[in-house]
């Protein structure tokens, strides 16, 4: 009897240890939803009606951005991912394509002061069109979302993961549909699920844009871009993405959920397209110089970090949160 109840006593602290390890990485391994991260900024956006389908992106958003800035948001930047050739990137204000010019600030108390970068999954729109399943895209977004935390520089980021919603999430989904789609709810980092709702509205039917990334900064009391850290970048307040489901997307073949959501997450992560393209006429194949995965174009599956990708995430991220 005495030995069993050793055995039962040992168990125990096994269990107990154990517990504590796993809640050591439970922010990076959680899949029950956890809405208490979200955020609201709930606006009226019905004038956004006359600027979708026009063809002018920066018109938009600056209709957008004449909505937002009652809650001290900016949408700053978007960036397009093509299917084929060279990849769609429209700043607010003509600031540039310059890499990493708007991040996130470690304990920012405008995010509730976490440490760690969370992302969030649309629990609603994982199925596609071409016949995958919710689990199979989820798999996907998440194999991609580890790749970037597998990153070995980067051991002081935590990247959490906060599950799958029960609801359609994607802010931009609700800017282009004044709140009948998606949700004004947000996160750190977004993967807003396949849909056309969006793409449709920025670029028009039929686009070559396989994913495209928004992001938001934030705006002090005077409507100016913020910089509490003074690190000379924008304050970054979420980054939401959408996967065009005009495409027919695969696993593992053709155009691959994990590629491009790897391609997405890394400018959840702050980085932005780089590579040069060009293209070789007598085939009229595109190249890219250096093959990267943060290379504006799709040229096929990618899903390891190449050394350009992580010399740029390291560059922003392997200081964190000191930095």
């Amino acid at each position: 009897m005495k030995r069993n109840i050793l055995y039962a006593a040992i168990l125990l602290l096994f269990v107990t240890i154990s517990c504590t390890d796993q809640d050591d990485q439970s922010p990076k391994l959680t899949e029950d939803f956890n809405r208490e991260r979200l955020k609201t900024a709930e606006i009226d956006a019905g004038n956004l009606s006359s600027a979708r389908l026009s063809g002018d992106i920066e018109g938009f958003m600056s209709t957008a951005n004449e909505a937002l800035i009652s809650q001290n948001l900016q949408l700053s930047a978007i960036e397009a991912y093509a299917a084929d050739g060279e990849g769609i990137v429209v700043y607010f204000n003509n600031r540039g394509n310059k890499q990493l010019s708007a991040d996130f600030v470690p304990g920012d108390p405008r995010r509730g002061g976490f440490l760690d970068i969370a992302y969030a999954r649309d629990g609603t729109e994982g199925a596609t069109s071409s016949g995958l399943s919710q689990g199979d895209t989820d798999a996907a977004v998440l194999s991609a979302m580890s790749t970037w935390d597998g990153v070995t520089c980067s051991d002081g980021l935590i990247i959490t993961n906060l599950g799958a919603s029960n609801f359609d999430l994607g802010y931009v989904e609700a800017l282009v549909t004044n709140g009948v789609e998606g949700s004004f709810f947000f996160t750190d980092i977004m993967h807003s699920g396949f849909n056309t709702t969006v793409t449709d509205a920025i670029y028009g039917p039929g686009s070559n844009v396989l994913g495209v990334t928004f992001t938001f900064i934030w705006l002090d009391d005077d409507g100016n871009p913020s910089d509490i850290d003074n690190n000379g970048k924008d304050d970054v307040a979420f980054r939401d993405i959408y996967y065009n489901d005009e495409f027919s997307w695969a696993i593992g073949n053709h155009i691959d959920v994990e590629t491009v959501a790897l391609h997405e997450a890394g400018h959840g992560l702050s980085q932005a397209h780089f590579g040069t393209l060009f293209q070789t006429e007598s085939n009229g194949e595109f190249h890219f110089a250096p093959r990267a995965v943060m290379n504006a174009g799709y040229t096929g599956i990618q899903t390891s970090i190449k050394r350009t990708d992580r010399a740029g995430h390291c560059s922003n991220w392997s200081m964190w949160p000191n930095n």
